[in-house]
């Protein structure tokens, strides 16, 4: 397969995603020039806020290859990533990724993801959803316990 083709499979997977009572949404992980996994979204169908179609080709991407770290990949979407979707990407040490329609495309479907944007923007206190901080010095027992694991695993 070559470079578009993997753009062709991804905008495949969310038309027909479409047609199986999924979202709109198609992604395809690519190492070399073989497809390591596909995912599509499945929000609605399996009630599942983070079954977008990225998060769900990393999921099936590390568990195919055994790894957390997805490096030497590429990513091929059909939309340009959410916030969410991008930080799980960036987690996964993914090399490149391609899209092809945008945020504002898909603000005009009905999928906004603008206002994420704005709150991260804002101090956490500021936010539509808030966040307050408790309890932080017992919190720190698990970075304790982390920082003292002699066998841990970086990521």
């Amino acid at each position: 397969m070559m470079h578009d083709d993997f753009m062709r499979r991804a905008i495949e997977l969310a038309v027909e995603n479409v047609e199986n009572g999924g979202g709109p949404f198609g992604a395809v992980i690519v190492r070399g020039d073989e497809i390591v996994a596909e995912g599509v979204n499945r929000v609605t169908a399996n009630n599942d806020p983070t079954a977008h179609a990225e998060v769900s080709a990393i999921r099936a991407a590390s568990l195919k290859l055994g790894t957390f770290d997805l490096s030497g990949c590429r990513l091929y979407t059909s939309c340009e990533p959410c916030p969410m979707c991008l930080g799980a990407i960036y987690w996964a040490h993914i090399d490149k990724v391609y899209y092809g329609t945008n945020k504002d495309d898909a603000a005009n479907a009905g999928f906004d993801d603008s206002f994420i944007y704005k709150e991260l923007e804002l101090e956490p206190s500021q936010r539509r959803l808030p966040l307050e901080m408790i309890l932080a010095d017992e919190a720190q027992a698990a970075f304790d316990a982390w920082r003292t694991k002699d066998d841990r695993v970086e990521y």
